[in-house]
């Protein structure tokens, strides 16, 4: 009996123990995409209209990227191009906006119309291209209520585990909280690509040599100027003016750039967009951050005492009295040369990274709104403007996602390049289009030859008409995997990314790629095999534009 008792202990004290371990949850579904922003929204949505089982990882809490977190004075290119559910993003934002109870902080006719080279509101097409991050975010939760999504937020890519694969094929992806997500397809939705680099998948991160895709606006482009972001006056660029032995000031690099059209590492300046308001009873002073100190600036001061006057050329009107603020002249939001390190590093140096930027960029506003040595006129300006007390709330009023202009970009078979976006070459297979210009911001700051500060790398190279995008883009080479899409970081050339590289775009590619994976999981084949005549039909029902003609 005594035996039997120990035996009975025994075996409860293994159960027990083994419902104390901590047991990897396991989910499944048809597609699983990582990433939360509009991309992998949009995404999961048309998924679901086609009848796949879909679940979304999102290493964010808040859903909709860029377009939830600053970015409301849309990129918009040629808006005739935008359709498909990208369309339908803004016909709600023109639907919320026809409601008198949306103009809470002015009346709808203050507002005016002035969008990014369209109308505002366009009441024809019953469109909107210019919207407050909340109200962005909101669309995007609305589409999950109504699709019956589920999204996983604050789950973030085990980028130590290797993913499961076999046979070029995704199995599963593993997340930190230990959680495990195995399906048929996989949508890499994320800024930063990291799905993708975790799959093996071939891409390249800086700039190409103009050679490599026979361009002419990739590369180093020192002394190229295009949207007047470079220093246009004489600046010294030392601590003391005139003394070399002073060294540089912040922000200086003592490297040369290179000779024009050679590659690089060195990637566009990020910044966060900026959600300001002039309205006193919703504005915030500008905080003073963690890591202050106004010898950073002192550039700033320099090109202020030059002359230039062009501070507020980018604080573009969204409604409600607020902005969309961006970077704008030779010393602005942009962060420049800060961000080398990004894309390959670990989270927690990326969240390093990020925090400085957010820093850098809170202390300039700072600076210029309490230091005694800035132009008088200036700062009594600047001081009528805040953060905006309603938008970020759970964030202290700050934007909640740093603008990642450009990470990683996978190489596949097919790479887009400022050819096809110029109109030299023909894009096969199209699946959505851009009409964006060649956008580039700045890469670094260094001293010239004849001893003075200079940006080098801003690029704006207007496309003469929109353009396709391929097909073979958004998908990697057979050979490295054949159920993986990825919409956002797609094939692209440096340059001709900086056209694609908007929040319309990655809305379109996003449903294209859940439409291709939906067709890939019904045909049984890779997605590098699908029918491309039955893919086509399927986006132009979805009223997707694909090329002119259409």
């Amino acid at each position: 009996m005594r035996r039997f008792l120990v035996c009975v202990f025994a075996l409860i004290v293994l159960w027990c123990n083994a419902f104390a371990q901590p047991r990897k949850l396991e989910y499944h579904a048809d597609i699983i995409i990582y990433g939360g922003t509009t991309a992998g929204i949009i995404a999961a949505v048309q998924a679901a209209k086609l009848g796949k089982s879909v679940l979304v990882i999102s290493p964010d809490k808040h859903l909709g990227g860029l377009s939830s977190s600053g970015l409301g004075f849309t990129d918009t290119g040629d808006k005739s191009v935008i359709g498909g559910l990208a369309r339908t993003f803004y016909q709600r934002v023109y639907q919320h906006y026809q409601n008198d109870s949306a103009w809470n902080w002015q009346q709808k006719a203050e507002y005016g119309n002035k969008g990014q080279g369209t109308p505002a509101i366009d009441g024809a097409d019953r469109t909107m291209w210019i919207f407050e991050p909340h109200v962005a975010e909101q669309i995007m939760e609305d589409f999950v209520v109504e699709n019956k999504l589920q999204v996983y937020r604050n789950e973030w890519l085990n980028r130590k585990s290797v993913l499961q694969l076999k046979n070029g094929q995704i199995i599963s992806l593993e997340t930190l909280s230990g959680k495990k997500f195995f399906g048929k397809m996989f949508i890499d939705a994320s800024y930063e690509g990291d799905l993708m680099a975790a799959a093996k998948v071939s891409y390249h991160v800086g700039r190409e040599a103009n050679s490599t895709y026979a361009e002419q606006w990739n590369g180093v482009q020192a002394l190229v100027f295009q949207h007047g972001h470079h220093f246009k006056s004489k600046i010294d660029p030392y601590q003391i003016a005139g003394d070399k032995s002073s060294g540089l000031l912040k922000g200086i690099s003592a490297d040369q750039p290179g000779v024009n059209g050679t590659a690089d590492h060195k990637l566009q300046a990020y910044c966060y967009r900026m959600c300001l308001t002039d309205k006193p009873e919703n504005r915030i002073t500008f905080p003073k951050p963690d890591h202050y100190n106004p010898t950073d600036y002192e550039l700033l001061l320099r090109v202020f005492n030059s002359g230039w006057n062009e501070l507020f050329d980018k604080y573009d009107p969204i409604p409600n009295r607020k902005t969309d603020t961006n970077n704008h002249g030779p010393f602005s939001l942009d962060f420049i040369g800060m961000n080398y390190e990004y894309p390959e590093a670990s989270y927690k140096k990326r969240k390093k990274i990020i925090k400085a930027h957010e820093d850098y960029q809170k202390g300039l506003m700072y600076f210029m709104a309490n230091d005694s040595r800035m132009p008088q006129k200036i700062q009594v300006k600047l001081k009528n403007w805040g953060l905006a007390k309603d938008e970020f709330k759970d964030n202290n009023n700050w934007p909640y996602q740093l603008y990642v202009r450009e990470a990683r970009r996978m190489v596949s078979d097919f790479v887009m390049s400022e050819n096809e976006v110029l109109g030299k070459k023909t894009v096969p297979n199209p699946i959505g289009m851009g009409s964006y210009s060649l956008d580039s911001h700045n890469v670094q700051r260094y001293v010239t030859e004849e001893g003075y500060v200079q940006n080098e790398g801003d690029i704006g190279v207007k496309a003469p008409r929109p353009y396709s995008i391929a097909y073979q883009s958004i998908v990697p080479k057979k050979t490295e995997c054949i159920n993986l899409l990825v919409p956002v970081c797609l094939s692209s050339s440096h340059i001709a990314y900086g056209s694609v590289r908007m929040e319309p775009v990655f809305m379109i590619l996003g449903e294209s790629a859940a439409t291709a994976a939906a067709l890939a999981i019904d045909s049984h084949k890779a997605v590098q095999d699908i029918d491309y005549g039955t893919l086509k039909n399927m986006l132009l029902n979805q009223k997707q534009q694909l090329t002119l003609d259409n």
